[in-house]
């Protein structure tokens, strides 16, 4: 099998290249989109070798999966984003291990992750995940309910609110990538302009990762450009 450490400091590069690109094609502030390497499925080795490349934050999907890896990289310090769905039987753990939890999609989420973040650590940075598509089925609250679950994390103590996520369908052409994320930014500028205190907007991957610093996301989570093919 390949060594999936290989080129992943070529591979860093080159991502972080394109959003310096993207950030003056669109009139950003330099260095205002973060890079969140997301590292499902790819060993830990990996996350260890975008360490030493200078990558310190991690998005994982799976909390088993990430548990272990969190384990044998204790030696390191990450900042690990949970960026999976999250049910109510598994926030104990998304509580005590992650620094960020971007799928926070209804009050009930919310209120078991405030009562389970350990005191003994910061609090909780959360964003909600919106399903700016209205897809049925599809992970994240309706836009019209975003407002009911920014009330209720907030009134979480061990919670920090930062902003929104969506994950919308892809597509290839670049006008038709953009819609959802402009969605998205209108929702957050409206809780912005209701007081809420929002510096987040978490959009864009690989495929689609110009669209979304086009409309103004601050982080990008790209995991195929940086890893290569996920393993089964």
């Amino acid at each position: 099998m390949p060594d999936k450490t290989d080129g992943i400091d070529q591979c860093l590069t080159a991502v972080r290249e394109r959003i310096r690109a993207a950030e003056t094609r669109f009139g950003r502030a330099p260095g205002s989109v973060t890079l969140l390497a997301v590292s499902k499925r790819h060993p830990a080795a990996a996350i260890r070798a975008a360490h030493a490349a200078g990558q310190t934050a991690f998005g994982e999907n799976y909390l088993q999966e990430a548990a272990a890896k969190q384990d044998e990289l204790a030696d390191l310090e990450l900042c690990w984003h949970f960026i999976g769905a999250i049910q109510s039987n598994k926030t104990r753990e998304a509580a005590a291990r992650f620094h960020w939890v971007h799928t926070v999609d209804r009050p009930k989420i919310a209120r078991r992750l405030g009562a389970q973040r350990p005191e003994s650590l910061a609090p909780l940075q959360v964003c909600i995940q919106v399903n700016v598509d209205g897809a049925p089925g599809k992970a994240g609250c309706r836009p019209e309910d975003v407002a009911a679950v920014a009330a209720a994390v907030e009134e979480q103590p061990r919670l920090q609110l930062r902003g929104l996520m969506t994950l919308p369908d892809s597509a290839d052409d670049f006008e038709t990538q953009r819609r959802p994320f402009a969605r998205l930014r209108e929702i957050f500028e409206t809780l912005v302009s209701a007081g809420h205190s929002l510096d987040t907007l978490s959009m864009g991957m690989t495929g689609d990762l110009e669209a979304a610093v086009a409309e103004g996301a601050t982080l990008v989570r790209i995991g195929t450009a940086l890893f290569g093919p996920r393993n089964p």
